[in-house]
């Protein structure tokens, strides 16, 4: 019995010594990806249905934590028909040309309570721009992230021709996010 306890004790010892690893998550149903926009003053919104987000994430050692989102373009919907078929085309995503955007952020910082800042890089219509979501953070056995970030279309090269003129679109366009998560297989 005492080598038991001995055991025991040096198992948890040993346990609580080492450094804990971040958890591992996946995106479940559930989640959503929007983006928004004006043309000639009326606000626009769509989605990215067939996106995908990988996260290893915690909130203790937000220097392990990595963000992966993949972005497929020929996804996007708005709710007007002649929208998306020209967001596809070439003077916007030129989804047949580049047919994933994606974003990566390995740095992480605390803003405080549950929100949290995730630098990265945004690879879009073949340009890599650094771009930060920030985030609210619900833990639990389905984690939540609600995010929120600002692309400026331009530095992407995307609106081209007559679409580049700013009093049609603005350059912002306004990304947020709510990603359900379970915990990766």
């Amino acid at each position: 019995m005492r080598n038991w306890t001995v055991f025991a004790s040096l198992t948890l010892a040993l346990a609580l010594s080492m450094p804990a690893q971040a958890a591992d998550y996946v995106q479940a149903p559930g989640s959503r990806l929007a983006f928004s926009g004006k043309y000639q003053g009326e606000v626009f919104t769509g989605t990215f249905p067939g996106f995908v987000t990988r996260l290893n994430f915690d909130p203790k050692q937000l220097a392990g934590a990595k963000l992966e989102v993949k972005i497929p373009l020929a996804t996007a919907v708005t709710s007007n028909s002649s929208y998306d078929s020209e967001l596809r085309g070439a003077a916007f995503f030129d989804s047949g040309k580049f047919p994933q955007a994606s974003f990566t952020a390995t740095k992480f910082r605390s803003l405080g309570g549950n929100r949290y800042a995730a630098d990265g890089q945004l690879s879009l219509h073949g340009i890599n721009k650094p771009v930060t979501l920030t985030f609210d953070w619900a833990p639990g056995a389905t984690p939540v992230l609600t995010g929120r970030a600002s692309v400026q279309r331009l530095d992407f090269g995307v609106g081209a021709g007559q679409w580049a003129d700013t009093k049609l679109i603005p350059n912002a366009i306004a990304i947020s996010t709510k990603v359900v998560f379970k915990p990766a297989p």
